[in-house]
Parts: C-alpha cells; structure tokens; sequence
C-alpha cells in the first residue's frame, strides 16, 4: 500500500492555522459571555461585625430568609482551638475557615471538631433555620420561622454531614462574623473567583456596645485575651482595651472601603448603623436584602415587626438570644445605664470611630441624660455604600 509523504513545512502551517483558529474562537466567546454569568451561581454575603452590636439580630435577618443557608460564627472554633494566638495570627485560618463554608466544604472543620459529630457539635448551629429544616432537619419547612429552642429540642442528633448537605442546596450563603478586625484580610475572598463575595458591615454606637458587653464580661473574657495577645489568659476589658482595638477596626474597614478603595469592591460593600436599623427596621432591611439579592417576603415583613416591637430592653440573661424586644429603647439604654465617667472614657477612646459612623458625642452627664436629644446624626445620602464614593470629592 502506497504511503502519502506530507512535508512537515505544510504539517506546522496547518496546526499553526488550527490553533490559532481556536485561539480566536475561544477569545471571541470570552468576549461576548458577560461578566455576571462567569460569576458562582451561588450569592455570599459576609456580616461582619463586632461582639455586642446586634450583629445576631441580623443575622437572624437573613437566616429566617427560605433561600438562605445561614451560619453564626463558624470561626469561633478557630479560636476556641488556638486561643493561645492572637486576632491576627488567627485572620488567616479564620479566612480559609470562612472560604470553605462559603464553599459549603465543611470538611474544613476537620481539624477542630476532630470526632464523629452531630448538627449539635457546630458552634450555635440552632439559630440556622437551614439546619433546621429540610434536608438538614425533617421537623420544619423551608418557609417556617423556626425558634432556637424547638430547633434544639428535634433537630440536634441529626449527622454533622447533614450541614454540608443542606448547604448546597440554597442560593445564598450568609455567615455573620465577628472574628476580622482589617477588611485587607479579606482581599483573596473578594478576587476569588469561585465566590462571589458581599460584605455588610455592621456598627453600632460604642457606647451601647460597652453597656452591653457589660451584660456579658465572662462570655467575652477569653475572646478579649486573643484580641489583647495575652497568651491564652481570659482578660476583663474594664480598662476599654478592647473597645480601642474594636474601634480601631471599625474605622480601619470603613476607610479601606470608601478612601481610594479596589475596584473589585465595587457594589461588594454597603454599612449598617444598627440604629438606624431599629428605627425604620422595613427600610433597612430592604435595602439589606437588595444588596444581598433576595425579596422580603409577607411573613418575613410580620416576623420583623414583631421581633422589633416587644416590651422593654430584654432580660440580662437574654443578652445572647434573639426575643422580641422595644428595639428603639434597647440602642438608647446606655444613656441611662452607665456612668457620665465611663461614658467619658469610652469616648476618649473611641472619639475617631464614633465622630466618622455618624454619632454625637456628649460634654456633660445632663447631654447624655436628656433623650430628646438624638446622637445618632442624620446619615448623609448613600453614605454607607461603596458606590457614593466619589475621588473628586
């Protein structure tokens, strides 16, 4: 059988002609693919905030949401495990912790909870109505506000493998953080392809956040030693070290985020005052779940409502749970319940944070006494969103 000979000139030219065809397809589909559906088909939204600033109320929020899978904390067992360490030792296994949840990869969680598991071993896995409904847990629907304390009752023997389960099968991924104290931290989750990463950044009034800290002084001790590097020591922040350190991150992610920011954090950002949350909570709320991409729904609307409008403060030994409180007296009750002396003091440490989140300081015990006076400034137009920022100004 005769051989047909091809010179190897004519060999190269044709795959040179076939690549480079390819290439030219292949930049031609790339071009016409718009951004937004290169983008994970799931949504992550991190809450990141400080302890005590209602942080939990919000995560609640998006929690009670049917198309959320929600975690409280997941970090908290970084810290529990290596408390020896200090916040910012700990940003990068809290950042890759975070990553994998996002991932809904919770085989992350191998290296802290080292033993055959249940949903109950997951740092407040109850207030999750994720793992509180199906598939996670059969007692209750995907569209049930679901409370704590049921959710413990029927749902916390249900295998650990049932988190990651339940977690892929949601269009949103909320974890509520507050474990980052440098929004920088953050940059590889925000350029990570494979998420497509939003931060709400939650503030409050320092000066609510030290009475309520107040409530909770041996809950937070050790918490307070990883901040203040103590080497493991439990620390009582009567001195405000702590609040210095909160402050200071506070200010640090809100310039980051708004003074001559990356343009991968563009309409990825937007601040929460949480009194200006308590106060037209519908309206927040909606702008929230706009940024996150999700609908309020009717019984979301009636749960809200309720949950903002019970009677009084809430009950020293409610500091950690979410009950139906005046939500309106619960921001003003530092006025009331702290000393001119400490007011003072938390102001002197805390002056720069509380001048740039929009609150007013007092001169004198009868200006923090007096309610009709309003400290929580009037919030400027888009204030708190990435895209107000404008370099000219």
């Amino acid at each position: 059988m005769a051989r047909i000979r091809i010179p190897s000139t004519i060999v190269i030219l044709f795959v040179t002609a076939q690549t480079g065809f390819l290439l030219f397809m292949y930049a031609r589909y790339s071009s016409l693919v718009p951004q937004s559906e290169e983008r994970p088909s799931q949504v992550h939204i991190l809450i990141l905030s400080s302890w005590r600033s209602g942080s939990s109320f919000v995560g609640q929020l998006f929690s009670q949401h049917p198309s959320v899978f929600y975690l409280m904390e997941p970090a908290w067992h970084v810290w529990v495990t290596m408390y020896q360490n200090s916040a910012k030792v700990l940003h990068m296994a809290v950042r890759d912790l975070v990553r994998s949840v996002f991932l809904c990869d919770m085989s992350v969680f191998d290296a802290y909870m080292p033993w055959k598991r249940n949903l109950s071993d997951l740092f407040q896995w109850a207030v999750s109505r994720a793992l509180c409904s199906v598939p996670a847990c059969d007692s209750f629907q995907r569209t049930d506000i679901t409370s704590e304390m049921a959710c413990k009752t029927l749902c916390g023997r249900y295998p650990f493998s049932k988190v990651e389960e339940a977690c892929k099968t949601y269009s949103h991924v909320v974890i509520k953080e507050v474990r980052f104290f440098d929004l920088k931290v953050l940059y590889p989750l925000l350029t990570d392809p494979s998420l497509n990463l939003k931060i709400i950044h939650l503030v409050r009034d320092p000066r609510a956040v030290v009475k309520s800290r107040e409530q909770s002084v041996k809950a937070l001790a050790r918490d307070n030693g990883i901040v203040l590097s103590t080497n493991g020591s439990k620390v009582e922040d009567s001195k405000y070290k702590v609040m210095q350190e909160i402050c200071r991150s506070h200010v640090q992610i809100y310039e980051t985020a708004t003074l001559k920011p990356p343009n991968f954090l563009k309409d990825r950002y937007l601040m929460i005052r949480f009194e200006d949350l308590v106060r037209d909570p519908l309206s927040e709320i909606s702008e929230m779940y706009k940024f996150a991409d999700l609908s309020l729904t009717p019984m979301l609307k009636s749960w809200i409502y309720n949950i903002t409008h019970g009677q009084g403060p809430g009950k020293k030994k409610e500091a950690f749970k979410i009950t139906s409180r005046d939500a309106v007296s619960v921001s003003q009750a530092w006025r009331n319940a702290l000393s001119f002396q400490k007011i003072k003091k938390i102001q002197e440490v805390c002056k720069g944070a509380i001048n740039m989140l929009g609150y007013q300081l007092v001169d004198s015990e009868k200006e923090q006494r007096d309610l009709s006076l309003d400290l929580v400034l009037p919030r400027r137009q888009n204030q708190f969103s990435w895209s107000s920022f404008n370099p000219k100004h």
